[in-house]
């Protein structure tokens, strides 16, 4: 059994780069050997910063020329498919960002593909490894807080999605790029699947921001029923403007939980009476779940090394996704839906 992992990153733009910190700095059993993004000066640069000498612009290229395990698949949510089933028709391991794919039929084909090939396919739900929410979890299931009743997760982001992003026709929008991580985390936490959901969304600033994309909204809430009985709900804010914002809250038969606060450090300043106390912030997602992304791609490496299954695969994916196209259609329709209307 081979004591590395070759890896190939597709993709160089922000959270390209945080998996390549990840591999380059903190996993010793994994080489990035190769880039992949049809942007030249996005590809130099992150190959620059990484010491990647290898750089192509399409995954075929880099396929045709150096020898690798796995892929981390980084790039927007429209071009996923198509690179995750040519990875696994090669016989390469897959980590793949969220959202998963734009709709169900993606997503099993990813699925189908992985499975065919017999490689492994994790999802990029870096939650599940973040040292918060794993002690969170634990502690849930040694029921300490008793059975889950309600949970609310929010995801908050500081600026304005490309435009790519905010497009339902490419992305789903921000319910799939700003919050899939909540959609993964209510069910996981929650410990059963969304049975129905109910969805308010509003647009307060994509006007004087020169937003013109249809049905674009920068703030949802969203209602979700569980098969098990429980309730749950998802805020989504972006942009936001204030930082960084991501907290969950379970109430439980015999308690409550709270997992992540606002105020990035445990420092607080005052200088001055007018001013008040000032506590920093997290300002991004990679200050926010630096370890939890760092975890991820160990648990990954791990994975291919043992020949392991992973913790969060395609299944976790495939239900974000059926969550957000439950969700898009509940606020164009203006009613609530059932997830069955979704899964068939």
């Amino acid at each position: 059994m081979s004591s590395s992992v070759r890896v190939c990153l597709v993709g160089a733009g922000r959270v390209a780069r945080v998996h390549a910190n990840s591999l380059v700095n903190h996993v010793p059993p994994a080489q990035l050997v190769a880039l992949v993004d049809p942007d030249p000066r996005a590809r130099e640069e992150a190959g620059e910063q990484f010491g990647i000498e290898k750089r192509f612009a399409a995954l075929e290229e880099a396929l045709e020329s150096v020898a690798f395990d796995a892929v981390v698949i980084t790039t927007p949510t429209f071009t996923h498919k198509q690179l995750a089933v040519t990875a696994a028709n090669a016989g390469k391991h897959i980590l793949l960002e969220k959202p998963m794919a734009l709709n169900l039929a993606e997503c099993d084909a990813i699925i189908a593909a992985a499975e065919a090939n017999g490689v492994i396919l994790q999802l990029g739900f870096m939650r599940r490894f973040d040292p918060e929410f794993v002690a969170a979890a634990q502690r849930i299931e040694a029921g300490e807080i008793g059975q889950p009743m309600l949970i609310k997760s929010l995801t908050h982001g500081p600026g304005l999605p490309p435009a790519w992003a905010r497009d339902l026709k490419t992305s789903n929008g921000m319910l799939a790029e700003v919050n899939s991580h909540d959609w993964d985390c209510v069910r996981w936490l929650m410990g059963s699947d969304y049975q129905r959901v109910y969805v308010e969304v509003a647009n307060f600033k994509g006007k004087a921001r020169g937003v013109d994309t249809e049905h674009f909204y920068d703030n949802a809430l969203v209602n979700i029923r569980f098969e098990n009985g429980g309730l749950g709900s998802i805020s989504g804010v972006c942009p936001c403007d204030y930082g960084y914002d991501a907290r969950v809250e379970i109430v439980g038969e015999k308690g409550i939980m709270q997992i992540g606060e606002l105020k990035g450090q445990a420092v607080v300043v005052c200088t001055n009476r007018d001013q008040g106390l000032i506590t920093p912030i997290y300002r991004t997602w990679p200050q926010r779940f630096e370890w939890g992304y760092i975890r991820e791609m160990e648990h990954f490496v791990d994975c291919i090394l043992k020949g392991a299954r992973p913790k969060v695969g395609g299944q976790e994916g495939r239900w974000a996704v059926a969550g957000v196209l439950a969700a898009t259609r509940s606020f164009l329709e203006e009613r609530p839906v059932y997830l069955r209307e979704i899964l068939g």
